[in-house]
């Protein structure tokens, strides 16, 4: 599975292609799969993402998860505060990332 990521230039947050435009919450995401290289140039054109790329997931619990630390991190939001993450009341949402 192949999904797509970037960072939106008006806010800076990290966003994930969800088929039709970008979304904060990895939920969203889409296997762009073959199509990624076209999806991206459009995108990349479009300049509504910063540096949007493509990367490794797997989908677990029907969610996709990045292969990468690096990309799970960005997944699950701020790490200096776990309060700030997209899903501060779920105390179990760290977990996904280890």
């Amino acid at each position: 599975m192949k999904i797509l990521t970037g960072n939106d230039l008006k806010t800076g947050d990290v966003v994930w292609w969800d088929g039709s435009d970008w979304s904060r919450h990895i939920e969203n995401a889409v296997d762009a799969g073959e199509e990624a290289e076209t999806i991206l140039a459009r995108e990349e054109a479009a300049r509504r993402v910063n540096v949007p790329y493509a990367i490794a997931a797997e989908l677990e619990d029907g969610t996709p998860r990045p292969a990468h630390i690096k990309d799970r991190v960005r997944a699950l939001g701020p790490t200096v505060r776990p309060d700030l993450t997209l899903k501060p009341a779920d105390p179990q949402a760290i977990d996904w990332v280890i």
